[in-house]
């Protein structure tokens, strides 16, 4: 393996890897047949599920602790609220250690944390102020597992599988978005919060045993420098590296206004009751598995930059459609249709983010990836937020779905088929 670049020189785009994307395609599927990555896509919907049943029991215990709707908010801010913090850190940190132990440590974190608030909850020890802290903790254990855990898909399958690959663990993730709260509501309405949070626990073992049994090749790490220059030498490779801007760029447009979408679903759906909430989630994560599943031939007709676009607009057209469908069908086959939009936009920026850059920061610049992603969300989600309080949420979504197609306009100069073009 060729020697990694010291973090304190200037960036070398020579060491970018030339991967041959174009000629060679692969069913969605293919990468499930390799039993490394199989094992470990198996272990993480695990976890993810047991992850949605948390952020579930989380919501209903603090809203039975107190009924202050402050305290309520301030789980998803004690949750968020890492991403900010640490995001950046936790890249390159993955960067500079042997992501597999760095992954172990974050892992086991986070079962501990789980597993204290699980008994604190069931003796009856747990106050608004401690669900806050271990929320919290459990929110920066989630951060810092992230990058590295990204960074690691390109280490388990061959590079032509990648795409397919990222937009598994995609699926992976929205396969455990639909059955997580449906689970969780179930344990939390026959056995409390508690199980709920000791459950959570226990779905990270899976993903521990692999880690403890994988064997790696070996990752010739940095020999000097610290965390800030780590994090000055990803800054430096950013503002070198187009493709990576392109993505970053890319991601916050459409998150912005693809947020509007989670932060009024829960009042477009109020019409309909608990069930048909529950119902267009599930449609939701319906057409993020069908997204999933086309993406593969989407890649061999259209470029990334007109993959996106089709996500755009696809989405735009499932905002406009959701405040103008009164009956639930229709209602949830534009949530559906959002949800094949969002999987074919994100796993696509994903992919490219992830192959764009070389192993010695990719960690980086993933971390780079979920800030800009967890950022969009959070403000975008703030701001349609205070102006559905203000105008009608009619308005607010139209207004939304039209900024996404208006987001198309970055495409010339914010091209991800660069990244296509020069890698052939």
């Amino acid at each position: 393996m060729a020697a990694a670049p010291n973090p304190k020189a200037g960036v070398s785009m020579d060491s970018t890897p030339q991967i041959q994307l174009t000629p060679v395609h692969h069913s969605t599927l293919a990468p499930l047949r390799e039993p490394l990555f199989r094992s470990l896509w198996i272990a993480a919907v695990i976890s993810y599920t047991g992850s949605w049943m948390q952020n579930v029991a989380t919501g209903w215990l603090m809203s039975s602790l107190t009924p202050s709707p402050l305290w309520v908010s301030l789980v998803q801010v004690a949750l968020s609220l890492p991403v900010f913090l640490i995001a950046l850190p936790a890249g390159a940190l993955a960067d500079m250690i042997d992501r597999r132990k760095f992954l172990l440590v974050t892992q086991s974190s986070m079962v501990a944390a789980a597993a204290v608030l699980g008994v604190l909850t069931i003796t009856g020890a747990v106050t608004p102020q401690l669900l806050l802290v271990f929320t919290f903790l459990l929110g920066v254990g989630a951060v810092m597992n992230d990058p590295a855990w990204q960074a690691l898909t390109p280490d388990l399958v061959a590079p032509p599988k990648l795409a397919s690959a990222v937009a598994l663990n995609s699926a992976g993730f929205n396969i455990a978005r639909a059955v997580g709260p449906a689970l969780g509501g179930f344990v939390i309405a026959t056995a409390g919060s508690g199980v709920a949070f000791l459950l959570n626990a226990l779905s990270f073992f899976g993903v521990i045993l692999f880690l403890y049994r994988w064997k790696p090749a070996t990752r010739e790490l940095p020999s000097a420098g610290n965390l800030t220059t780590a994090i000055a030498g990803g800054m430096r490779y950013l503002r070198q590296d187009g493709r990576i801007r392109a993505v970053l760029v890319r991601t916050v447009a459409f998150t912005l206004f693809a947020s509007a979408f989670w932060a009024l679903l829960p009042l477009i759906a109020r019409v309909y009751g608990a069930e048909g909430y529950g119902i267009m989630l599930a449609c939701f994560g319906v057409g993020a598995l069908v997204g999933a599943a086309v993406l593969s031939r989407l890649r061999r007709k259209l470029s990334f930059d007109g993959i996106v676009a089709a996500g755009n607009l696809i989405f735009a057209g499932a905002l406009f459609g959701l405040v103008r469908c009164q009956p639930l069908a229709l209602s949830s086959l534009c949530a559906a249709g959002a949800g094949l939009a969002w999987i074919i936009n994100l796993a696509s920026l994903n992919f490219v983010a992830q192959t764009a850059a070389p192993a010695w920061v990719r960690a980086r610049v993933m971390s780079m990836y979920i800030l800009a992603l967890g950022g969009g969300l959070a403000l975008g989600s703030a701001a349609w937020g205070i102006v559905a309080a203000q105008m009608e949420i009619k308005f607010t979504l139209t207004t939304a779905a039209i900024g996404l197609c208006a987001g198309l306009l970055l495409a010339p100069w914010c091209r991800l088929n660069h990244f296509e073009s020069s890698q052939t």
